[in-house]
């Protein structure tokens, strides 16, 4: 049974900084990438970044360019999301996936598994 649990979330002012994990189990780790997400209810949910199965790349959109550092540890089986510069607009449940594929990491429906997300708050 394939596990992503999240954790790492909470509330943070504006300007500050967090860190996300996410630990996988049930799975052969390295052969997946993987990906974050965001979602704010009655929003679509929103590519966040993404990394190779090596760690060899990463992808990020321009609303999180430079702020966010995706990274991976695949002795440990875990995806990391290190997020500064925080903005009240960056507020949201913050999800990992992972995906067999290589291409389209930015795209929801590419995913196989997800975890049940954590919460981001970022106060102004």
């Amino acid at each position: 049974q394939v596990q992503l649990v999240e954790s790492g979330g909470g509330v943070v002012q504006a300007g500050g900084s967090l860190r996300l994990s996410c630990a996988a189990s049930g799975l052969t780790f390295s052969t997946y990438a993987m990906g974050w997400f965001r979602q704010v209810p009655g929003k679509e949910r929103e590519f966040v970044a993404a990394i190779l199965r090596s760690g060899s790349s990463t992808y990020y959109p321009d609303s999180v360019k430079g702020r966010f550092t995706m990274s991976r540890d695949n002795a440990k089986n875990t995806v990391y999301l290190q997020m500064n510069s925080l903005e009240p607009e960056d507020t949201a449940v913050y999800s990992c996936a992972a995906t067999r594929r290589i291409a389209s990491l930015g795209v929801t429906n590419a995913y196989d598994y997800w975890g049940q997300g954590t919460q981001v708050t970022v106060s102004s």
